[in-house]
């Protein structure tokens, strides 16, 4: 099985990611190519799994993390208020 594709990676410019082996960003096994693939979040931030589709990265245990921790509580859900001023005759 492969393994468990980590969220935040303490230093992701240390591996290639393009492959389950994590080699060494310097010493590349796998053949995948001559450079280093990066992590997504060197890419894309740091919630970069907010994004798009990663259904086929994550496992469903962090599908399932991703989704509670994403959802706002409801004292950060504010009223949807209008953002359009119109101006009164007088």
């Amino acid at each position: 099985m492969a393994k468990v594709f980590p969220l935040h990676p303490k230093h992701p410019e240390r591996i290639c990611w393009g492959c389950d082996k994590y080699c060494r960003a310097d010493d590349l096994l796998c053949g995948n190519g001559c450079i280093r693939i990066p992590h997504p979040c060197e890419d894309f931030g740091e919630h970069w799994y907010l994004n798009g589709d990663w259904s086929g990265l994550l496992s469903d245990a962090q599908r399932a993390q991703i989704a509670i921790a994403s959802k706002p509580s409801s004292s950060e859900i504010k009223p949807h208020k209008p953002h359009i001023k119109l101006m009164l005759k007088k």
